[in-house]
């Protein structure tokens, strides 16, 4: 269905509500101020990604000058992580916010791909960000036990 159809179709049902010269523009306004924002909030996602990936790295050259140790560069994936998770969701949100008004099936098959792809990013991302932690909680809680025991034996 062409983008005029699809247009026709949705105003139809406004005629009865307001003119429908009144409905259709209403409809490109909205479809204006939708372009902006998905606009916006996708600036927002790879600010976020760009921003992590320089904190990141930022860390990762401090962690390799001061330690080669790799349990030093956990931290430095946990927060990459938690920037890429937060980012993909400003993503998934603009293509949510690109289909809002009026989509067709096309979009809307496309936006079931990509949320899919997405979202299975988001969520293996999240368990390694969860598996790193429980490591780093496990490595941490190892170096009390043994800093107590090296204390008590004194």
């Amino acid at each position: 269905m062409s983008r005029s159809a699809r247009r026709a179709a949705a105003t139809a049902g406004y005629s009865a509500v307001m003119p429908p010269q009144l409905a259709d523009q209403a409809e490109t306004t909205l479809q204006q101020v939708v372009s902006l924002l998905v606009i916006f909030v996708e600036a927002a996602g790879a600010l976020v990604i760009v921003v992590g990936a320089v904190w990141a790295f930022v860390g990762f050259v401090r962690v390799l000058l001061t330690s080669r140790s790799a349990e030093m560069f956990i931290p430095v994936r946990l927060r990459l992580g938690r920037f890429l998770t937060l980012g993909l969701e400003f993503q998934l949100a603009s293509d949510v916010l690109r289909t809002a008004v009026s989509p067709s099936f096309e979009e809307l098959g496309k936006l079931a791909a990509v949320a899919t792809i997405r979202t299975a990013l988001n969520y293996f991302l999240s368990r390694e960000i969860a598996e790193e932690r429980r490591q780093v909680a496990e490595a941490q809680a190892t170096d009390q036990q043994a800093q107590q025991a090296g204390g008590t034996s004194r």
